[in-house]
């Protein structure tokens, strides 16, 4: 099979790698800066998911400050009824969460949950019209799912990983902080010829909640990878059919769209549960 995306005829198989290849840039042995030449570098940069990741939470910052700019109570807009719509609900879900107290928690599960939909919500753009625009201009490589790049969503994890540690030592203090990956789950000894065994408790704590702490950022970031991922994956599948492409395309798209909002809700929770857990004394 033969697949045109504005590079002429393609196999599937190089079709499929081309819509997966990020547009990236890196340093050469010779120092200089050069395109598409990246391959096992650690440190190339995916240009284009750096670009919409950074268009997109402009976007979203520049329509809620409209609507909070030219809000009225006399005469709301329906766009302005929609924000307080999103703004309630995570309002609300903030406060049945989070236990703790923080001006940060609401701004920030609000910017989640709107910025991880704008970015999830870019799957719903065929997958040909902005490759081929970005062909004609002279650009061989776009993905414009920022959500299906790894990097991304590991940079957010690694954020509110962050933001756990700095929870955690602000409410609890850095002995806190050391207690809970060295006294639990089991409690070491403090007296009597139990003390032997009090180092080997603390060092299997420690292993054990280290693993824990480690996962919470791990875990965020690969959940929303691996499922925007293969909703990519299987939209660029269905391209392959050609103009038989259209029933499969809307009736995905229709399941996706619950799919993009999903995923936006659970990393804006679990970011939430997480900073909770953190403030929390036990």
């Amino acid at each position: 099979m033969a697949a045109e995306g504005g590079h002429g005829p393609q196999t599937s198989g190089e079709y499929i790698t081309h819509h997966l290849q990020n547009l990236q840039a890196c340093k050469n042995e010779t120092g200089e800066w050069v395109w598409n030449q990246c391959a096992g570098n650690p440190m190339a940069i995916n240009v284009d998911s750096m670009f919409w990741s950074v268009f997109l939470g402009l976007i979203f910052c520049f329509l809620f400050w409209r609507v909070a700019k030219a809000s009225s109570v006399e005469k709301p807009t329906k766009w302005q009824a929609f924000v307080e719509i999103i703004v309630e609900f995570v309002d609300s879900s903030v406060k049945e969460t989070f236990h703790g107290k923080s001006n940060l928690i609401a701004p920030l599960g609000l910017t989640i949950f709107v910025w991880v939909f704008l970015m999830n919500l870019m799957d719903l753009v065929p997958v040909d019209w902005i490759p081929m625009l970005s062909y004609a201009l002279g650009i061989e490589y776009m993905k414009v799912v920022p959500t299906t790049d790894v990097n991304i969503t590991f940079g957010m994890s690694i954020a509110v990983f962050l933001l756990i540690i700095y929870y955690t030592i602000a409410n609890k203090g850095i002995t806190g902080f050391i207690g809970e990956l060295t006294l639990h789950p089991i409690a070491p000894p403090l007296k009597g010829a139990g003390l032997l065994a009090a180092p080997f408790i603390i060092a299997f704590n420690f292993i054990l909640e280290s693993v824990a702490l480690l996962a919470k950022p791990v875990s965020l970031s690969l959940r929303l990878f691996g499922n925007m991922f293969a909703g990519e994956l299987i939209f660029i599948l269905i391209a392959l059919l050609g103009i038989w492409q259209l029933p499969l395309h809307f009736g995905w798209a229709v399941f996706h769209v619950l799919i993009v909002t999903l995923q936006a809700f659970i990393f804006m929770m679990l970011t939430i549960v997480y900073l909770s857990l953190a403030s929390e004394k036990h």
